[in-house]
């Protein structure tokens, strides 16, 4: 894996990514028991070189809690490679990393009952109180 991960606007290069492998759990038998298949990629975002000062706080904000001290770290263990685990775990990256850089769209602005669909919710209202005013025992003076 050379060059670097492309995600959206950066490309985050592969010196900065860091690999941690462990056992994994699901497919895999007693090769499971064996091989170190599960992937921890993680990423020092605070003080990478790839990103700007303006998309390192957009990545803070958009994160939330989902980094640890500047650090995202995203783990793979669907596969029974590790290789394979390797490339989830980078493409699963790149578009958390894409996804958080990417602009926010337009605010919604909220709408409006038609003066219709508020006169029909007020007549439907008005027939269920009087379905129920017919169903109540006749007072006194009815």
């Amino acid at each position: 894996m050379t060059g670097g991960l492309a995600a959206g606007p950066v490309t985050i290069p592969d010196d900065e990514l860091a690999e941690r492998f462990s056992r994994s759990s699901g497919p895999g038998g007693q090769h499971v028991n064996t091989s170190d298949t599960r992937v921890e990629l993680l990423w020092h975002f605070a003080s990478s070189r790839a990103l700007t000062d303006a998309q390192r706080e957009r990545l803070v904000a958009r994160l939330g809690e989902g980094h640890r001290d500047g650090v995202i770290a995203v783990v793979a263990s669907e596969f029974r490679s590790q290789w394979r685990n390797r490339q989830a775990a980078r493409a699963r990256l790149g578009v958390l990393v894409a996804e958080s850089l990417r602009p926010a769209g337009a605010p919604r602005r909220p709408s409006r009952p038609s003066r219709a669909a508020r006169e029909a919710r007020l007549g439907a209202k008005r027939h269920r109180g009087a379905v129920k005013r017919d169903r109540q025992r006749p007072g006194p003076l009815e």
